[in-house]
């Protein structure tokens, strides 16, 4: 891309990311590129099932990246571990159940075990806590952070879902719509860590955040109100597990009735 101001966006592509997130991680390493030199080419992500569709595997693959996959499925991570790339690439894959009180030991165990002391890029998507363990990180300071949103609960307001250890999304409510926290938790949250919120993927799933001291500043970003209100999917189930459809305003009427709370208060 040439000079002058972006949306993150615009650099979209997909090639094993469940959206446009390859395409926006390849752009914001080429936007960073001369002020990463700190940071090893190394990456954690949680929630990977078996791997097959994730945020990281095309660094591992075309950039040559390193890192840790955490998975609470001991299938998906046999899966892995029995894929071509497991032997090809410096990938280790553990079975993890993630909570505020295990993740910091986690990254750690991984760390010692490569001789680090940060990575270059963390992705938490466990569809559920993801607020309360990015708040309980504190062992790395990662360039760039990409979590995921809750898109139907609006750009007004701080919320979470309430932290409970062993949430699952489904066991929650049966749509599968009750889980994460609003983009504006995550923002106040990510500015409390030091980043800076530069925009989300077009299908409304993931936020991206880049640390304060590298240079951002030509990217440019919407309102969040355009960035929950362009999350489209209808991916509601039933109590027997069967698609629903529901859309727009639908989705959102479905949980209300279910508690959440501002996590910053």
């Amino acid at each position: 891309m040439g000079g002058g101001s972006h949306y993150i966006e615009d650099g979209e592509f997909k090639i094993y990311s469940q959206n446009g997130e390859d395409g926006i991680i390849d752009f914001l390493l080429h936007l960073l590129d001369s002020s990463l030199d700190k940071y090893p080419k190394a990456f954690i992500e949680f929630g990977v099932e078996n791997y097959l569709e994730s945020n990281t595997r095309f660094l591992l693959q075309f950039r040559n990246f390193y890192g840790l996959i955490l998975d609470g499925c001991r299938d998906n991570i046999n899966f892995i571990k029995s894929d071509s790339i497991y032997w090809k690439y410096d990938l280790e894959a553990r079975c993890a159940f993630i909570t505020k009180d295990n993740i910091n030991d986690l990254i750690k165990s991984y760390l010692e075990s490569r001789e680090l002391s940060n990575v270059l890029l963390l992705s938490i998507d466990i569809d559920g806590n993801d607020y309360y363990i990015w708040d309980s990180i504190n062992v790395i300071d990662p360039a760039i952070v990409i979590i995921e949103y809750n898109a139907l609960f609006g750009s007004d307001k701080c919320l979470s879902v309430p932290y409970k250890q062993d949430f699952y999304r489904f066991d929650a409510h049966y749509s599968g719509l009750y889980f994460g926290a609003s983009i504006k938790a995550l923002i106040n949250l990510g500015k409390s860590k030091g980043y800076r919120f530069v925009g989300a993927d077009s299908s409304g799933t993931n936020l991206f955040f880049i640390k304060n001291n590298l240079d951002s500043s030509s990217l440019k970003t919407y309102s969040l109100d355009e960035y929950c209100k362009r999350h489209k999917a209808r991916q509601s189930r039933d109590k027997n597990g069967n698609l629903t459809y529901l859309s727009h305003n639908d989705r959102l009427k479905e949980i209300e009735h279910l508690p959440l709370i501002n996590p910053f208060s």
